[in-house]
This record gives C-alpha cells, structure tokens and sequence, in this order.
C-alpha cells in the first residue's frame, strides 16, 4: 500500500510541474496561421501589373495608411504605439538596412498575406485583395524607404 501511495505522489508531482499546453487564445492563433498559409497562394500574384513603381507605391501607400500604419507607425519605425492584449505592439521598423524582406518580395507578400501567430493579421483572411499585398510590399520595399 504505502507503494502504491508513493507512485501516485511521484505521479501527482510529476504532473504539476508539466506546462499546462497553449491557452485557447494560442490555440485558435496558430489553427488561423495555419489556415492563413494554406490559403497563401502565389500564383494569385502572377497577373498583376502596374502601369508604372509610382502607381504601385501611390496604392500601397494608402493600404499602408488604413492596415498597417497603427503598429508600425506611419513612416514605418514599428512605433505606432498600437496596444494589444495589454502590451504596446512592438513591431520591427522597414528603415532597417537588415530588415529581413529587404530584398525578398514574394517572401514580404507572402508575410502581409499570412500575418504571424504573435499578433500581426492575417491580412489575406482579413480581406485585402492580391493587388493590394502586392502594392502594399511595393510600398514598404521602395516608396517608404526612400522617404525621409
């Protein structure tokens, strides 16, 4: 018996000190970014042209203004001050000369459209149409980085 007794405190101890697993609010996070990249698809991009780089950063300039300008402030530092769940959003600044999409346009299109589990939206679910993806990466590759 006393056996018995200690297996189940070695048992009872062991289980409260395992991490109790993601809350549902992580839990419903990761299943959108799932969704979110399964619903990602390249090809959407392939038929968009634009009449010339201005055209696209005038529109991405504005996408920029109305989605993404209350995070990442509105010349792109990531100081928009936007809280979320209680904490300031910290998002990374587009001024960077290491900034990872740099030189990366479909990996950026493909970031807008999927957004991360950690609080940027999923913007292709949140319904911003390709060619708004699109002429928002432009904007913040090209027309935000060579404005002061």
């Amino acid at each position: 018996m006393k056996r018995v007794a200690c297996l189940s405190l070695v048992s009872a101890l062991a289980c409260a000190n395992e991490s109790p697993g993601p809350s549902p609010a992580e839990t419903l996070a990761l299943d959108t970014l799932r969704t979110a990249e399964a619903a990602y698809d390249p090809a959407a991009f392939d038929s968009i042209s634009w009449e010339n780089p201005a055209a696209a950063n005038e529109r991405g300039a504005v996408v920029f203004r109305f989605s993404c300008e209350k995070c990442h402030g509105p010349r792109g530092y990531g100081d928009g001050g936007f809280v979320s769940r209680g904490d300031t959003v910290r998002p990374p600044s587009f001024r960077e000369s290491d900034w990872r999409f740099v030189e990366d346009h479909e990996g950026l299109r493909r970031h807008i459209f999927v957004g991360t589990a950690d609080g940027m939206p999923h913007w292709g679910l949140e319904g911003l149409k390709p060619r708004d993806v699109d002429a928002v990466a432009h904007y913040l590759r090209e027309g935000l980085r060579t404005t002061s």
